[in-house]
């Protein structure tokens, strides 16, 4: 049996998705991008403090395609000491690194232009194997495949897109047979940034509904493989068990929202052997996020009510902070929301949320000329009806904007 490989692999860094707030006196950069860049360090010290053999990136180094020269500066700075440590490490694009545009540039080409020794990217279906790497491990890696681009070949021209996605299935199946049955005995690893039937998506609504090929659970746990690297969803979890290979999402480094409030963040550690893989969830010290939810009973005492279900000041320090008020609309006089701010001050960041109650009939009945409302209009209307918070609501309309524009196609 072939020895095993100390491989660290981590996903959805998102460096510059909180590119707000109070800046860091001696960098210049936001102070919320400081964090994620801290959490970087802590994983590039990790990999060469532990003497790793391999890293694994799982995609979405930045919030979007576009990122700022500075990001890219402070992205490529850590990447680069992987690489002068003469660490074998993949990279994988993700959703969020790639244009849709045929022919634009991604977010980590530059390491390809430039060469840049140990560091291999992956944007499209790519097979590395002990030659490429100068260590015994085969990788097949699948970068995110969108709609779109399926719908650039010629052979799904006319097609739907469920035809489409079960076709490109069909695809990556025989190439990674073909790619397996040329394997030796080293160990097998399949790198992904892609949705897997069955898992847990918690809510930084990333899915995109119609727009994204959902691997099966079958292909990320096919025996033949040993370990099953995934990016993509936010929130940590196993989909195979105990059982072999495992297949793991380490969820983003940082929290990206207060929909992740709870999840723990960090990256894995795994030895994988031929038939034999062990790993480990390293969890980083990320900035606390409160979610903190107030509902008044009382106009007589509605701030005592809404100070009493606060946290003390002290608890918070240094935290993210969102406080979802809940009260009758006709309230909102009593909102002292400097009170608020003034309690939760040693917080690094404080939101308030307003949730104003009003009768259902009201919401409705106040909008003049449904019938020449459009349907994202009419479907606003009806999250009000539900009591959908903001993000809630935008999210929503989000998805429902990707399927309006579905069914024009």
């Amino acid at each position: 049996m072939s020895r095993k490989l100390k491989v660290l692999h981590f996903a959805d860094a998102h460096i510059d998705m909180a590119n707000w707030g109070r800046h860091d006196p001696q960098t210049g950069l936001p102070v919320r991008v400081m964090d994620f860049l801290h959490s970087l360090d802590r994983i590039v010290d990790a990999a060469i403090d532990g003497g790793v053999d391999l890293v694994l990136f799982a995609g979405d180094a930045y919030k979007d395609r576009n990122p700022q020269p500075t990001f890219q500066r402070e992205w490529g700075r850590r990447i680069m000491r992987l690489a002068e440590a003469e660490i074998p490490t993949v990279l994988l694009v993700g959703n969020h690194d790639v244009a849709p545009a045929l022919g634009r540039a991604h977010t980590m080409q530059e390491f390809r232009t430039l060469n840049v020794p140990y560091i291999h990217i992956a944007d499209d279906f790519l097979a590395l194997d002990p030659a490429d790497l100068g260590i015994p491990v085969k990788i097949l890696a699948i970068p995110w495949v969108s709609r779109s681009k399926m719908m650039r070949r010629e052979a799904v021209a006319g097609k739907t897109t469920t035809e489409i996605f079960t076709q490109m299935e069909d695809i990556l199946r025989d190439w990674m047979d073909d790619q397996l049955a040329k394997a030796s005995d080293e160990p097998r690893i399949l790198l992904a940034h892609a949705s897997v039937e069955g898992a847990k998506y918690g809510t930084e609504r990333m899915v995109m509904l119609g727009q994204e090929m959902v691997l099966s659970g079958g292909m990320v746990r096919d025996s033949r493989l040993d370990y099953v690297a995934l990016g993509h969803i936010h929130k940590h979890q196993s989909l195979n068990g105990d059982r072999h290979p495992p297949a793991v999402y380490p969820g983003s480094i940082e929290r990206i929202d207060f929909g992740e409030a709870g999840d723990k963040k960090g990256y894995v550690l795994a030895e994988v052997g031929r038939g034999e893989t062990t790993w480990e969830f390293v969890p980083l010290p990320t900035r606390p996020f409160y979610d903190l939810s107030v509902e008044v009973s009382s106009a007589d005492q509605f701030m005592a009510e809404v100070m009493a279900q606060l946290p003390a000041g002290e608890k918070v320090a240094g935290a993210m902070v969102r406080v979802r008020l809940t009260y009758p609309y006709d309230w909102e006089a009593l909102v002292d929301e400097q009170a608020i701010y003034a309690h939760l001050s040693p917080a690094f960041n404080v939101q308030i949320q307003k949730n104003r109650q009003v009768s259902r009939r009201a919401r409705l009945g106040d909008t003049a000329g449904v019938e020449s409302l459009s349907h994202e209009e009419l479907l606003n209307i009806y999250w009000q009806t539900i009591d959908l918070d903001t993000e809630e609501t935008e999210a929503m309309q989000g998805l429902a904007r990707d399927l309006f524009a579905q069914m024009k196609e």
